[in-house]
Formats: structure tokens, C-alpha cells, sequence
């Protein structure tokens, strides 16, 4: 009877090893055949901006390294909450994935309850793929040449100073909300869709002052539609050795911008470490790298997808931190 029970014993536990083992190797397969059809590239800005630019560079590279093509899905809107909702609702499979920008993922839904979507509840992030450059921009008809003599243009005209941004919630209306704290200047905010519309405007005078990302600004600069004043990272940038920081006049300024890939929760680990791979890849290629540095924009790649994962919690806290600081609220 011992032996018996033994013997049935072992046969369990052989069954549950070789379930294991079915599990494993299935996990493996299904990383090993994913992607077998395109995948669809939400972007929260038109086309032109950083994030476009971002996702078109990679997405080239991600279709020579598995095969697929990648479908471009530009929706702007509510300075990236319309493709972070949409990217909630799709099918956690791993076939829409979206780049995803501080606003969207941090610092929206620290400025609002309203929205759809929790992004510790509803993303997972994947890897972090740049650091944008922003700067401060503005038209030249002002006469401003320097940080310092905007902000004593500004002071004089309380209340009669505007600036636009991507959208509410975005790096740059936070700037433009920050810089406006600090220097006790009094500026009106003019959200847009995308830093694209919004630069329209600033070079025909209907806004004076953006805190636009480089990609951006810098054609119009270079034309003389446009005058760039300063980087708003705390330090100066190796990829723009002559521009000064904003912080050097207004001290304490100084924030950071990135992008990076999110999937849908419940998205399996399998497809996840494969995204993870391959875009890390990507960010490697020496031709990415030119075209997205040429626009002041710096790939750069998580050590690991955890790491990601606590990166963007870092930023809730430290955007968290800042909004209450500086009071900052969404019209």
C-alpha cells in the first residue's frame, strides 16, 4: 500500500514538472513567434514633433530587426491622455504599444481625477528610449536676446505675457508654470494639441514665450523666425555646448524630459522582454542615433525593464513634489 501511494506520489510529481516544463517552453514559444503581424505605434503628438520623430526612428529599425511593419498612429489630443486612453483600452497582446511622454504617465493624472486610465493600474512600461531636449523659445519680435532681459520684458507687462504649450499637463506648461513662480512674472497659459500648432502661433506673435522641445524650435531658429534664449535641463547639454541653462538666471530652475514604451497591463512578460529587447537594440544603431541627436534629442535605454518601472515612479514622486511647490494647477 506504501508503495503504492509512493508510486502515485511520483507520478504527480512528474505530472506537475512536465506542466512546468509545458508552460515554459510555451512562454518561449510564444516570445519566439510574437510579432507575427505589424504593430500598431500610438503617438500622442503630430507628426513632426519629438515623439513623432521618436517613434518613426525606431519603429524603422524595429521593422528590419522582426519583420513587421509598424503602423504609425498619430492622436493628439489633451496633451497625450486621447492615445494613453486608447492605449488602456487595446488588447494587452503586445500589438499596440505607445511612446509615452511625462505628461501622459506622470503628470496628467497628478493634476487630475478625471482621467480614464491609472497609469500604475493600466501600463506597463517597457523601457525609457530618449531625453528630449526642451528649450526656451521665443519670437523675436520682443526684443529679448537673454533669459534676463524676457524676464524683465515680462515683468513689465503683468498679466499681457503669453505662452503656449503641447498641451495641459505637459512638460512644457509645467515649465512655463514653474519659470512663472520663480521669476514673478505673470504669463497666460495657451494649451495646443502638439508643440507644432503651438510654434505657428509663437512665430506670428499670437503667443511671446514657449518651453518647446528642440526638434521643434531649432529650424525656425535657425531661419531667424525664432530665438532660442536657453536649455531647460539644470545643465548644459553636450549636444548644444554653447546654449546656456535657463538656471543660470532663474536659479532652481531646471527640469528633465524623456519618452519611453508602455504596453496594457496583463501584456505577458514574454512579450514584454521581447519589446524590451529589441528596442534596446535599436537604440544602439549608429544611424538613430545621428538623425535623433541632429534634433537634440538623446536615445537612451533602460538597464532593465525594472529599472524603467522604477524610473517612472521616481518621476510621479518627483513631479508630485513640484506641482505642489509651485501650486500648480490645470485651467
Amino acid at each position: 500500500m506504501a508503495a503504492g501511494r509512493r508510486s502515485c506520489a511520483r507520478s504527480r510529481g512528474a505530472l506537475v514538472l512536465a506542466a512546468v516544463a509545458l508552460l515554459a517552453s510555451s512562454a518561449v514559444w510564444s516570445q519566439a513567434e510574437y510579432p507575427s503581424r505589424p504593430i500598431r505605434l500610438l503617438i500622442p503628438f503630430p507628426s513632426g514633433g519629438a515623439a513623432d520623430m521618436i517613434a518613426r526612428t525606431i519603429g524603422e529599425r524595429l521593422t528590419a530587426q522582426v519583420g513587421q511593419p509598424m503602423v504609425y498612429d498619430n492622436r493628439p489630443g489633451a496633451g497625450g491622455v486621447v492615445s494613453a486612453d486608447l492605449l488602456a483600452k487595446a488588447a494587452p497582446d503586445g500589438y499596440t504599444v505607445m511612446v509615452g511622454t511625462p505628461g501622459a504617465m506622470v503628470i496628467a493624472p497628478l493634476l487630475s481625477t478625471r482621467l480614464s486610465y491609472v497609469p500604475q493600474r493600466d501600463f506597463i512600461p517597457v523601457t525609457r528610449v530618449s531625453e528630449v531636449l526642451n528649450v526656451m523659445v521665443v519670437n523675436p519680435g520682443i526684443g529679448a536676446k537673454s533669459v534676463e532681459e524676457f524676464v524683465a520684458w515680462a515683468r513689465k507687462r503683468s498679466g499681457d505675457v503669453r505662452y503656449g504649450s503641447s498641451g495641459p499637463g505637459q512638460n512644457d506648461h509645467l515649465a512655463g508654470e514653474f519659470f512663472a513662480r520663480l521669476t514673478g512674472a505673470q504669463m497666460i497659459h495657451v494649451p495646443y494639441k502638439g508643440g507644432g500648432p503651438a510654434m505657428v502661433d509663437l512665430m506670428s506673435g499670437q503667443i511671446q514665450l514657449m518651453f518647446a522641445t528642440y526638434v521643434v524650435a531649432r529650424p525656425h531658429a535657425e531661419a531667424g523666425r525664432l530665438r532660442i534664449l536657453g536649455v531647460i535641463t539644470p545643465e548644459r547639454q553636450a549636444l548644444l555646448p554653447g546654449l546656456p541653462t535657463v538656471a543660470e538666471t532663474v536659479p532652481g530652475f531646471g527640469l528633465h524630459n524623456w519618452n519611453g514604451i508602455f504596453v496594457p497591463a496583463k501584456t505577458s512578460q514574454a512579450v514584454v522582454d521581447r519589446l524590451f529587447v529589441e528596442i534596446n537594440r535599436a537604440l544602439g544603431d549608429p544611424e538613430l542615433k545621428r538623425r535623433q541627436n541632429a534634433s537634440g534629442i538623446e536615445p537612451v535605454g533602460s538597464p532593465s525593464q525594472q529599472h524603467f518601472v522604477a524610473f517612472v515612479q521616481s518621476e510621479h514622486e518627483r513631479w508630485g513634489r513640484i506641482i505642489r511647490e509651485a501650486d500648480i494647477r490645470v485651467e
